[in-house]
């Protein structure tokens, strides 16, 4: 049994090393830093004054209802780039530091499912801010005790000012987009590494 799963997942790794889009990660625009450690990936950039840090994980970043076909259909059919076969948008979570102040203003984001594939409005932004805090700056766990504001029933102006300061520091639609594209090669990559390290196991007497 054995020895045909490992047979199984060699031609696995050959099929998806053909349709892997990106041999590299691909870079983002507007000078971000990234840092990437397992599954979790970290973009930085520095703006007058201030540092900016947008953390986000691949793991459970593929919406469900691709990940069964993920295998036989990833990439097959590539003509039309609009399509993407499979799609990983993670929640990101942007943290902004002054310099001068002993306060992180944490603003966690993420892509609505229903308007991934969105058609037509270009204006409207492709990701939403969920929830935002201030946590103090260093500290490496959040503090249940800050206060988070939910956006769910917040001032549409307010929101809209919260969406401007991230589009003011390079955190818009492009960015989201260019996040989308490097997390998708990023996943990818860890899948055939996953593939290749089940492989040894297997194999592994």
């Amino acid at each position: 049994g054995d020895k045909a799963f490992a047979e199984f997942l060699t031609d696995e790794i050959k099929e998806e090393r053909k349709i892997q889009k990106h041999k590299s990660l691909p870079k983002m625009s507007g000078g971000w830093e990234l840092e990437v450690h397992g599954t979790e990936a970290k973009l930085l950039r520095k703006v007058a004054g201030e540092k900016i840090t947008v953390t986000f994980n691949i793991n459970n970043s593929i919406p469900p209802s691709v990940e069964e076909e993920e295998e036989e259909t990833q990439g097959q059919q590539k003509p039309d780039e609009q399509e993407p076969d499979i799609t990983s948008t993670p929640n990101f979570v942007v943290e902004v530091i002054k310099d001068d102040t002993k306060q992180t203003l944490v603003l966690d984001c993420h892509y609505p499912e229903d308007e991934v594939g969105q058609e037509g409005e270009d204006e409207s932004d492709i990701f939403t801010i969920r929830e935002v805090s201030f946590q103090p700056t260093g500290e490496s766990e959040w503090k249940e005790t800050n206060y988070t504001l939910n956006t769910d029933s917040l001032d549409w102006a307010l929101y809209d000012h919260l969406m401007d300061f991230l589009a003011d520091r390079g955190v818009d639609n492009t960015f989201a987009d260019e996040l989308i594209e490097l997390s998708t090669a990023l996943e990818h990559q860890e899948y055939i590494k996953f593939l290749e390290d089940l492989k040894s196991f297997v194999k592994c007497q």
